[in-house]
């Protein structure tokens, strides 16, 4: 490895001749060379060049002594002890910090006085927040705190840390002589004492300082911060004249902050001799009758301004005075022409630059002008940067300067790690609209254990500097800076330096560089990898919308050649060439051949793919000699094809515990689109490819991460589904993407079709006859015949078929069969369908809005004040919409009647709503408002009823309240605005514009609408904010709903272990649902702290629980490990303190097996109790979701095998920068598991949809572990409507069946669009086998069916091999694999039109 120091000097004294080898994408301009000679010049002045003093990679990273959590820094490198103290007292000072960049301040301030006071030494000791998790430096904290005279704490934000340090300092506050605590959690500012001075009632009571930032927030939303500061530069002016004692304390308070802001060696002296000669006990007695030192005035920066590091001045108040002195003397000087050069604005934390910390800044300064770069640097005192970014990236004439704005904190923009405002963020940054970058700094790792680190960057950090600048719009979290061991200085991470400086004008580019030369790469995906498969993306029809992006690049004159703008057909035949041929064939069209020698000279890390792949160009992408581009190039526009993974189809590779690197062939992909194509801009196209899923850390990507050396310094642009934000989240930080969203179809009821279509009109007759002893149980007898015709047996208990006749029963018998059966087909009618592909930039019609809004206005929104409009209805005959659900899940007539009856009334209520606003071509073009009208307003004055309530009252409920539909009405009618608003294909040209795109949460648009408008910049969630109150009440029920379903499965019993399978979107979409779920099994209860973030648990007592604590054993998805890790640390600590319970093991489950599993395998009580589990950080998946896909498996053995390797790494709270194997504890907990539990919480993405449901699941792994060999009961969790219930797997697998795979109205919604839809039919197909595979689930009937609809109707055959032949053959081979491996019992004659069909496929697929 390159030796840190030599680089980071080379950085700092060579500007952009820097000595790592990055190369920059402008290296080759003279111009630029000559500014980098230029700016050397320049900063070899700056006397500040030597602080690199030690390499930082030389720091010991054991985890012992005092490291914490991911933290090898150690606390004694802070201790100052005074040498020669004589008979001068000793005052002892104690801190605790966020980051370390005051260490080298105090420390400087300790030697000053001890060196120079006549009246005090000084030992000092200082601790960064979280050495505080190391049990050692703990137990050193809490000695130094006894010993000492005065404690200093600032930023201490972590609530569980917080505690830590309230649990020592409290009991010792009265004998300590002073707490100084800067802007901190609540509870840690309440320690504050300063003589009378106090916050002892901070957030509880009145006091002058909290009503002062009350009010300040009031005003003009600042933060808490923001509120100090102000007092600050308010208070003392007014206490000066104020002669009590109480005053006196206040502002020694106040400058004791002062001082802290000013962060100097200088102010931190002044500081401690002014807190210690008025304070400190026994240098107060020194200094009777000696003269006290006079404080210095604190010696204070603007509180905002820009700074540069070679300005003579420190700062400059104005741009104005900024510019010229940088234009005119500075940029000539190092060869940058202010005129032409892009400029970069960069804002910076103002702690740094008091403290003279401020090295990782001057590299990327430096790094920037030798690129030939303006830069704009600005700070802010306090923790909102809107100010400073509005007042000094705008010139004169209100046109913003700066090209990128670069955020150097890590912090969000607007407060920052404390309390955010991202409305405000993001208006400010949409403004200025630029691409607003936010870069990390290393604060709690060494820059070596960062390297060393799978899991990457600390996950405390991930929560704070890369989840919340999300939020406001930031893209592009790269970490830049570590910290040096001994000092605990910041030093340049030179390699990351440069790919920042090499992205941010890459990113300025986009906006400076004429449209009609812009070369832009538009990445398809293709997976399974296969010819039939080219263009895959969830929910969308690529090629239909590759066509509507191209015209949008003509209309706004970018170069498309001669692609064909209205043929999407032509445009698939440009890049398939032959659309019938083989994906591993030449006759995909090839854009360009690599040899190898091209490959290995242009892509830096060819030769580490080799211990994976070989030397190049290997089998893949490949003619044997050269390495193949797939794709089609159309003026500066290349459609290219993403390769696959490459291990699909290998059975050995697929076992492998962790991932291989990308082949030869994928990284010449992206070594052919930044080198040889030299696009300016990449397009991901859908939801989604291979790049974000390389191995690699999950955040904060080193450069040996393999998405950050093939995205390289090309800037990313990512079309990615609204409501997939946990896999955007993954594209956003692992391979720098800023995402766009995209609308996936709106769902549509499902229907009813053939029998099912029947059987409702038998059940619509039998309620008109039900009373006539003739006519009443022959409809009966038809009914229960037709139930079992549709194989309804299965969902419902029906009587037996040759022995029952309806005319010896009784009347609520024949009631009963008839309201289950009527249960089970309003279910299946009713379940939500997205019906066809979704286009970009295609809003949806009148009647696509009218199915979303009823699935919205069926939700209650307590947070909101809105009832769900089911409940307003019911209500208005005196019913209780939760009564009506459980009669209608239970099959009681009356209220499957009254519930459907409830259900058509809400159509018709959003439907009239709607009406208002379609024009005559079926679609909304202007929302009409509820008084938008004149006649709308008249006839409120008269008193006539609004449309929506005259279809409530014409439905048969003449009593509902228009008062209390108002409300919901007015939030329909906003969502039918977000509904059919359309910036889609404005998103994908603000990006590739180099414009700033506006935030939008991802997640499911009937639970949360702000997701629409999609076209927007996707993000995630604040981690820490789940899961929600709303979620745990929520979940709450969905435990009670499964445990007393078990109970009843089980004589009474409960179960005793689950096996849970946690999602990412999901937790995302629900705030937290299934998170909550695995808390209330246990029997523990999540806690917020004061700022509302959840970071802590507590047991809930058995007496109040009820029942016993149910053990867990979770299997976390890879993407729910990326983003929630601290979530994972609270189900630990929480599934932890419930075995650690001293309880009665028939009523502790969680403790019965940890202390059998700690027998067992001869470990501790808490490490068995681990029962977090996911795959190795930068892996994702068991891969059996691949080897179904694919074909690539031996026996069902292989996948469960597979599973177990994949996923068995624990997490582990007591030791959390690792995922650790822990294979055997896997296997012992999971033998142990009764039940297998999923969630379904979105209409949208089901079961079949997606492999990843079957890919998780552990039905069969548990069989074959339990002593028993008994199947565990496989359970899911519906949660997509307000009606939420429990089912068995079965019954979701036939529901998702009857409603998607079987049903007409889905597979014609699909051929509509063609070759695409052909995949997504076979997709199904292949994901209901997959069920059948790990879970053994799916009944015979449905591949049986399957086979009629698409293989034994000859018209319905010859469609599918017309649009896809490829597609189809893999349907062909779907149910002669189905049959071949067991899960499929059919006839002789089926199998073998299967075999011929197949051979005659093959035949025209190869042309013969």
């Amino acid at each position: 490895m390159v030796s840190f120091k030599f680089a980071a000097a080379a950085l700092l004294t060579a500007g952009a001749a820097s000595a790592f080898t990055t190369t920059s994408f402008l290296g080759n301009n003279k111009a630029v060379q000559r500014s980098a000679v230029a700016t050397n010049a320049l900063y070899q002045k700056r006397s500040s060049l030597g602080m690199v003093l030690k390499d930082p990679t030389e720091t010991d990273v054991s985890m012992g002594g005092g490291g914490g959590m991911f933290t090898a820094s150690n606390s004694e490198n802070r201790r100052v002890v005074p040498e020669n103290p004589g008979d001068r007292p000793v005052m002892k000072v104690v801190y605790v910090v966020l980051e370390s960049q005051y260490q080298s301040s105090m420390t400087g301030a300790v030697k000053r006085i001890n060196a120079g006071s006549e009246n005090m030494a000084v030992e000092c000791v200082g601790y960064l927040l979280e050495e505080l998790r190391d049990d050692a430096t703990f137990e050193q904290f809490q000695k130094d705190v006894a010993e000492a005279n005065i404690f200093i704490g600032s930023l201490i934000f972590v609530q569980e840390l917080a505690e830590k340090v309230t649990e020592v300092v409290k009991p010792l506050r009265d004998q300590l002589d002073a707490v100084l605590v800067f802007p901190s959690m609540p509870e840690v500012m309440r320690l504050n004492k300063v003589g009378s001075f106090t916050m002892k009632n901070l957030g509880q009571s009145k006091s002058v300082v909290a009503d002062f930032m009350k009010k300040k927030k009031q005003e003009d939303g600042s933060s808490f911060e923001e509120g100090m500061l102000k007092l600050l530069r308010t208070l003392p002016k007014v206490l000066k004249f104020l002669p009590s004692d109480k005053a006196a304390d206040a502002r020694t308070f106040m400058m004791s902050f002062q001082y802290w802001l000013g962060g100097s060696p200088q102010n931190l002296e002044s500081l401690l001799l002014m807190v210690g000669q008025d304070y400190v006990g026994p240098v107060k007695e020194s200094m009777e009758g000696k003269e006290k030192v006079v404080a210095e005035e604190p010696v204070l920066l603007p509180d905002k301004a820009i700074w540069h590091p070679v300005a003579p001045d420190i700062v400059f108040e104005n741009n104005q005075k900024y510019f010229d002195w940088y234009n005119k003397e500075f940029c000539p000087d190092a060869g940058i022409d202010p005129a032409t050069a892009p400029t970069i604005g960069i804002i910076l934390q103002k702690s740094h630059i008091n403290t003279k910390d401020d090295t990782h800044y001057v590299s990327l300064i430096s790094e920037l002008e030798g690129r030939g770069a303006r830069v704009v640097p600005i700070y802010s005192g306090g923790l909102d940067f809107s100010g400073p970014l509005e007042e000094y990236f705008y010139d004169a004439s209100g046109k913003p300067i700066v090209d990128t704005i670069i955020n150097l904190t890590g912090f969000a923009l607007v407060g920052g790690p404390a309390s955010q405002d991202h409305k405000k963020a993001s208006k400010v940054l949409k403004k200025l609209n630029k691409p607003y970058m936010c870069a990390v700094p290393l604060v709690f790792q060494s820059f070596e254990e960062w390297q060393a680190s799978e899991l990457g960057l600390h996950p405390i950090q991930v929560a704070l500097q890369v989840s919340l600048p999300e939020i406001d719009g930031a893209i592009e979290p790269i970490i830049y800076a570590g910290r040096e061991g001994a000092t605990g200085r910041s030093v340049p991470l030179a390699d990351r330096v440069n790919l920042l400086a090499d992205r941010a004008l890459k990113w300025s580019k986009l906006s400076n560089k004429p449209k009609e030369d812009k070369k832009i790469a538009i990445t398809i995906f293709s997976f399974p990898p296969d010819k039939g498969n080219v263009g895959t993306a969830a929910y969308l029809d690529v090629f239909d919308s590759i066509s509507a992006v191209l015209k949008e690049f003509k209309e706004q004159g970018y170069d498309i050649g001669d692609a064909p703008l209205d043929d999407k057909e032509a445009i698939m035949a440009s890049i398939l060439d032959d659309p019938e041929a083989k994906i591993s064939s030449p006759d995909l069209n090839v854009a360009y051949r690599m040899s190898t020698d091209e490959y290995y000279d242009k892509t830096p890390y060819a030769e580490d793919l080799e211990e994976n792949w070989g030397p190049a160009p290997g089998n893949l992408n490949s003619d044997g000699q050269n390495l193949l581009v797939y794709g089609k190039e159309f003026g500066n526009v290349f459609i290219g094809v993403q390769p696959s993974f490459g291990y699909e189809g290998d059975p050995m590779r697929l076992l492998f515990a962790k991932s291989a690197s990308p082949h030869h062939g994928f990284a010449a992909y992206y070594t052919y689109l930044e080198k040889i194509f030299q696009a300016d801009a990449v397009l991901h196209f859908g939801t989604h490819g291979s790049l974000e899923f390389m191995p690699g850390k999950q955040v904060g990507m080193s450069g040996t991460c393999y998405p950050d050396r093939l995205i390289n310094s090309l800037p990313s642009a990512y079309l990615y589904a609204a409501n997939n934000p946990s896999e955007a989240t993954i594209a956003k930080r692992r391979s720098y993407s800023a995402t766009v969203s995209y609308l996936t179809p709106p769902a549509e009821n499902a229907g009813l079709y053939k029998g099912l279509k029947e059987l409702k009109e038998l059940i619509s007759s039998y309620q008109g006859l039900r009373e006539n002893e003739g006519r009443g149980p022959a409809i009966v007898n038809s009914i229960v015949s037709t139930a079992y015709t549709c194989n309804l047996d299965k969902d419902v208990e029906l009587p037996d078929l040759e022995s029952y006749d309806a005319a010896s029963d009784t009347a609520e018998n024949r009631d009963a069969i008839v309201g289950s059966v009527y249960a089970q087909i309003m279910q299946i009618e009713s379940r939500l369908l997205p019906c066809g592909l979704h286009t970009v930039g295609v809003p949806p019609t009148a009647e696509e809005a009218i199915a979303t809004l009823v699935n919205i206005a069926q939700l209650d929104r307590p947070e909101d004040d809105i009832e769900g409009l089911p409940r307003i209805i019911a209500s208005s005959i005196g019913r209780d919409i939760n009564e009506i659900y459980r009669g209608n899940n239970n099959g009681v007539l009356e209220d499957v009647e009254l519930n459907t009856k409830i259900v058509e009334a809400s159509r018709a209520a959003v439907r009239a709503l709607v009406n208002q606003s379609t024009d005559s071509s079926g679609r909304v073009k202007e929302v009409q408002g509820m008084f938008d009208e004149v006649g709308g307003m008249i006839g409120g004055l008269l008193g006539s009823k609004k449309p929506w309530t005259k279809a409530i009252m014409d439905a048969g409920f003449p009593a509902v309240s228009e008062e209390r539909l108002a409300p919901l009405f007015a939030y329909l009618e906003f969502c039918l605005k977000q509904v059919v608003a359309d910036n889609e294909l404005g998103g994908i040209m603000e990006l590739l514009n180099g414009e700033f795109l506006m935030p939008a949460p991802g997640g499911d648009p009937i639970r949360n609408p702000d997701v629409l408008p999609t076209g927007r910049n996707m993000h995630a969630l604040d981690p820490s904010a789940i899961p929600t109150q709303a979620a745990v009440e929520v979940s709450e029920d969905v435990v009670r709903k499964l445990l007393e379903k078990l109970k009843d499965e089980n004589d009474g019993a409960f179960p005793e272990s689950i096996a849970f399978t946690l999602w990412g979107t999901d937790n995302i979409k629900t705030y937290g649902e299934s998170l909550a779920q695995v808390l209330a099994l246990v029997g523990v209860r999540p806690v917020s702290d004061s700022l509302g973030r959840v970071n802590k648990v507590e047991l809930i007592p058995l007496e109040e629980l009820g029942r016993p604590r149910i053990d867990v054993v979770v299997s976390c998805s890879g993407v729910f490990r990326d983003l929630f890790i601290n979530q994972m640390n609270l189900m630990d600590r929480g599934i932890k303190m419930a075995a650690e319970a001293d309880e009665p093991l028939d009523q502790n489950f969680v403790r019965k097996h940890a202390i059998e599993q700690a027998e067992e395998l001869n470990v501790s009580l808490r490490e068995a109790a681990c029962r977090v589990f996911s795959n190795s950080a930068g892996s994702y998946s068991a891969n059996v979701g691949l080897a179904i896909e694919n074909g690539g498996w031996e026996d069902e053995g292989q996948l469960q095998d597979q599973f177990l390797t994949r996923k068995g790494f624990a997490f582990n709270a007591d030791k959390p920068g690792m995922m650790e194997q822990q294979a055997d504890l896997f296997k012992s907990a999971l033998k142990t598991v009764d039940v297998t539990f999923q969630n379904l919480d979105s209409s949208e993405i089901s079961i079949t949809d997606v492999s990843h449901y079957y890919d998780s699941d552990p039905t069969k792994v548990v069989e074959g572990l339990r002593d028993d060999k008994k199947k565990p009961m496989s359970l899911m969790a519906d949660t997509t409507t307000a009606n939420a219930q429990v089912r068995t797997l079965s019954e979701t697998v036939r529901l998702d069946a009857r409603t998607k795979l079987l049903n007409p109205k889905f597979y014609e919604g699909m051929l509509s669009t063609g070759y695409e839809g052909v995949r997504e039919i076979q997709k199904r197909l292949r994901n209901t086998m997959g069920w059948s595979a790990t879970a053994g689930e799916v009944d015979n009937f449905v591949f049986e069916d399957a086979n009629d609809t698409f293989i034994n109707d000859p018209e319905m055959q010859q469609r599918l091999l017309d649009q896809n032949p490829n597609a189809f053959r893999d349907m062909v081979t779907t149910f002669l694999e189905a049959n071949g491996r067991g899960y499929w019992d059919t006839s002789d004659e089926n199998i073998e039109r299967l075999q011929e069909l197949y051979a005659e496929v093959e035949d025209r697929i190869e042309g013969i």
